[in-house]
């Protein structure tokens, strides 16, 4: 089966370059499962209804989240009719949504779970003891979107899945890493998957803001950078009938390239 797994969605300009790039990506690549964090894809926090139809429109197949999951208030209200989008499955008891999903493709099963990290990070359980109890739900090869800040806390995670899990992404920091590479159980990893958004921002929002509260030290309010290039940033990959992980490549495509 072969996995699309796309970068941090950073609003407007992130759903754009999604919408600018994966068809090439989709005709050289041709992937069988697309994911996508899409926790920024609107207005760069959180997303509404209207943004995850937009992506479904893409034909995205499952949508990761973290953190920001709740930053829209409809969201509560309109996460159960959101079926291919799963947040943070160690986020507290009785939070509404899911945080695991498994769907059936080429007559395979694919399962995707979502976890957040716990270092500079809101209030969750237990990242790893949660995974071993999802992972006991779980059909197929199961892959895991790790979205948290700590690298350390991501590499972790990802030797302590190693030969559990067959693929984990970090997500979170919208920075791309190059350390994508597979462990030695079999387990693929990369630390961060990065982000589709504006190419000249700060993470994806407008410089002046983030500038001016590094000098100051004064809050600001972040805007999504509209402007210039724009960035591509994702991770694919291969595996065969058992599992094994046969090809993978870090994508990071910009306007202009």
């Amino acid at each position: 089966m072969r996995i699309l797994h796309i970068g941090d969605i950073i609003g407007r300009t992130g759903r754009k370059a999604v919408t600018s790039f994966l068809p090439e990506v989709r005709r050289k690549y041709r992937p069988d499962v697309i994911i996508a964090n899409a926790e920024n894809a609107s207005g760069g926090f959180g997303i509404t209804y209207a943004v995850y139809e937009e992506l479904l429109k893409l034909d995205i197949d499952i949508m990761t989240t973290g953190n920001h999951i709740w930053d829209n208030r409809e969201t509560e209200m309109s996460i159960h009719k959101m079926d291919k989008l799963i947040r943070p499955g160690n986020l507290p008891e009785g939070v509404p949504g899911k945080g695991v999903i498994t769907i059936s493709k080429n007559e395979q099963k694919f399962t995707m779970i979502n976890l957040i990290g716990r270092v500079y990070m809101g209030l969750s359980d237990c990242p790893f003891r949660k995974f071993d109890s999802l992972r006991e739900q779980t059909e197929g090869f199961v892959m895991v979107d790790f979205h948290g800040e700590a690298t350390s806390e991501k590499a972790a995670f990802a030797f302590y899945a190693d030969g559990k899990a067959g693929a984990v992404v970090g997500t979170h920091t919208h920075v791309q890493t190059a350390d994508e590479r597979v462990l030695p159980k079999g387990t693929l990893f990369q630390t961060d998957a990065g982000m589709c958004g504006a190419l000249n921002s700060v993470i994806g929002m407008e410089k002046e803001a983030p500038i001016e509260r590094f000098l100051k030290g004064v809050p600001r309010k972040f805007e999504v950078e509209k402007r210039g290039k724009m960035l591509f940033n994702a991770l694919f990959f291969d595996y065969n009938d058992n599992h094994e992980i046969v090809e993978y490549e870090r994508l990071s495509i910009t306007s202009g390239d």
